[in-house]
């Protein structure tokens, strides 16, 4: 009996000894698990603020947008009735002045190329007018012939005639 009491106090001190190691593994666990905890609590309360600047900046960044969009449309509204009472206006003739900055001078560069375009216009020209004169020649030497060839054609009529 004393030796089976002997073995049944071991175990219940082995099954004390067991109980004790995992109670201190879960409170091992749980304290880890509590820091952790605190840690990341702390970082949302960290994040917090950063969130609430976001959505404001967001909020604001929104605002902006839908006011430089109804900017936006105004302009162009704005622009079309001006165009068009322009239009009106001008009855057709159109003149467009353009404020460039200094290192470009666009009435210098319209100039150049209205130089050139009358340049060739004038080439066009002479072309055109050395084609007419090349041309009538022809006609005028056809004409020629023709006639010759009639006064020819006459004179056999009127020979024969004789005859």
């Amino acid at each position: 009996q004393i030796v089976g009491a002997s073995v049944d106090l071991n175990k219940i001190l082995l099954d004390i000894d067991n109980t004790r190691m995992t109670v201190d593994d879960f409170r091992l666990k749980y304290e880890t698990e509590c820091t952790l905890h605190q840690s990341v609590a702390s970082d949302i309360n960290g994040l917090r603020p950063l969130l609430d600047q976001l959505t404001l900046a967001r909020s604001d960044l929104e605002t902006q947008f839908e006011s430089l969009k109804e900017e936006l449309i105004y302009l162009k509204k704005n622009h079309e009735e001006e165009m068009k009472g322009l239009q009106t206006q001008s009855g057709g003739d159109v003149n467009v002045e353009v404020n460039a900055t200094p290192g470009i001078n666009l009435m210098e560069k319209l100039n150049e190329m209205r130089c050139e375009y009358e340049r060739l216009i004038e080439n066009n020209r002479r072309e055109v007018e050395s084609w007419y004169e090349t041309k009538m020649e022809e006609v005028n030497q056809q004409v020629h012939s023709s006639g010759q060839e009639i006064q020819s054609s006459n004179q056999q009529i009127s020979e024969l005639r004789r005859e």
